[in-house]
């Protein structure tokens, strides 16, 4: 992998971090205003470094490691680090149990916002698709079973990991709905700012699930992931202290994170199937997608200012 590669990875990783991230933030801003100063700057310092570390530094090693159960958790640890030429091959060799599972995560991620999820209208036919959201479940179990039924054919455990990755999904949608119904008894000065501060913790963690299985569509190179997640994770807490309120007013930042991950779901599962992906398609398509939103917020922002 040549240096440009490696550059429009890491940049690409840093982009989707911090614009998948943009809830997370919003969710912190709004219970950090709750807290005590002594308790803010315990979190935005301590809370970094578990964000960083354990959670988005350890999260993709357990991933490789589950994908690869034979290597051990110090195997595990060694060959992401491991130009040992079968070491490569063996995780070469997991990838598409890997790439499928992560993949369907992803677009049931993205047809849940779609079809569920209170949005701003970035293109047509949302409005009209968040009026059916009962055919969410419709939708998603029909892609999981084509998918399935396909992997069949090349690898049975590539089809588990497609329900692997369909497991996931509701597992951790499960935790964000908790964590919304606890938002506003959060934001009341009467909850301690301890049950606070692990709240923040907790709902990062589940937040970092879908930049760490999304960071896989860029590169299975697990030390480019924990370079451009861990600046992704920087870069959301200095927003979450300086700028929230400006980075708010691009209304379809979220649209561009959630189009980018129906893209990066897409291309995770056509990689599995042996589909040649180039490793500049994902960076690229991220900052496409992302970038035609972005300049969509601020026409908006800048007719709102006029009037």
């Amino acid at each position: 992998m040549d240096i440009l590669n490696i550059i429009l990875i890491v940049f690409g990783l840093i982009l989707f971090e911090t614009v998948s991230s943009i809830d997370n933030a919003v969710i912190n801003a709004q219970v950090l205003s709750t807290m005590g100063e002594r308790a803010r700057r315990w979190f935005l310092v301590w809370g970094l470094l578990v964000a960083v570390f354990l959670i988005r530094g350890l999260l993709p090693f357990l991933i490789v490691w589950m994908a690869n159960p034979g290597l051990g958790p110090i195997g595990t640890l060694t060959a992401t680090f491991s130009s040992d030429p079968a070491v490569v091959e063996a995780i070469e060799n997991s990838s598409p149990i890997l790439l499928i599972g992560g993949g369907v995560f992803l677009i049931f991620l993205f047809f849940h916002w779609l079809f569920l999820e209170t949005k701003n209208f970035g293109l047509k036919g949302e409005r009209f698709l968040l009026s059916q959201g009962v055919w969410f479940y419709a939708v998603v179990s029909l892609i999981l079973s084509l998918i399935v039924w396909f992997a069949l054919k090349v690898n049975p455990f590539m089809a588990f990991g497609a329900v692997v990755g369909s497991t996931a999904f509701f597992i951790t949608h499960g935790f964000k709905q908790n964590a919304e119904g606890q938002e506003k008894k959060l934001l009341s000065k009467t909850r301690s700012d301890l049950s606070k501060i692990f709240y923040l913790e907790v709902i990062d963690a589940t937040f970092s699930i879908d930049g760490v299985i999304g960071a896989f569509a860029f590169t299975l190179v697990v030390p480019l992931i924990l370079l451009g997640n861990g600046i992704g994770a920087f870069v959301v807490r200095e927003v979450t202290i300086r700028s929230i309120e400006r980075i708010k007013k691009y209304i379809f930042l979220k649209n561009g994170a959630m189009y980018s991950i129906l893209f990066l779901g897409a291309i995770m599962v056509l990689d599995s199937f042996g589909a040649h992906i180039p490793s500049w398609l994902s960076p690229v398509v991220t900052a496409l997608v992302v970038g035609y939103f972005f300049l969509k917020s601020k026409k908006v922002r800048a007719k709102k200012l006029l009037c």
